[in-house]
């Protein structure tokens, strides 16, 4: 006697799975591989956030500042200015550690010096306002880097500033 065939051998589908279980399927490997890419991601960036941290451990060396010692300079008169006007300036510099401060205090003199001469060239009306002093800072930090040269000050910073 021969069986019956079955509907699932009629249609050619021995063995196959019911619809639903194909989409059970798919929607368990999407969420297995997103959760696989979330944990990818959240490794490398805990490990690119301790390298950080790690890097930023070694950069902290004991910053330096440097005074010299307080100036006071004849400004420039202006067109139709009778009064002599004056500037008190006391500077500190910046340097990246105590090396580069033992390098440095042996050019006082020259770093006096550059700012004394660039100073006296100065009119009142140059030092006025925020702008006045940032355009002066960046100035007298070039000419400290130019004076110390192949040491690097990294600013220059106002103690005090007087304009009479």
């Amino acid at each position: 006697m021969a069986k019956k065939p079955t509907k699932a051998a009629v249609d050619g589908e021995e063995g196959a799975p019911p619809a639903g279980s194909k989409k059970k399927l798919i929607i368990i490997g999407a969420v297995a591989l997103l959760a696989l890419g979330g944990g990818g991601v959240f490794v490398m960036k805990k490990k690119a956030g301790d390298a950080h941290a790690a890097t930023a451990v070694e950069v902290k060396a004991p910053i330096v500042f440097l005074d010299v010692r307080e100036m006071m300079v004849n400004l420039s008169s202006e067109a139709g200015q009778d009064k002599a006007r004056f500037a008190k300036i006391k500077i500190s510099i910046e340097l990246k550690d105590a090396k580069v401060e033992q390098e440095v205090k042996p050019l006082m003199p020259r770093i006096e010096d550059a700012f004394q001469v660039y100073m006296r060239e100065l009119r009142a009306s140059d030092l006025a306002g925020s702008a006045g002093l940032y355009r002066l800072r960046e100035e007298l930090l070039r000419r400290v880097n130019v004076a110390i040269h192949p040491a690097r000050a990294e600013a220059v910073l106002f103690k005090d500033v007087i304009v009479q």
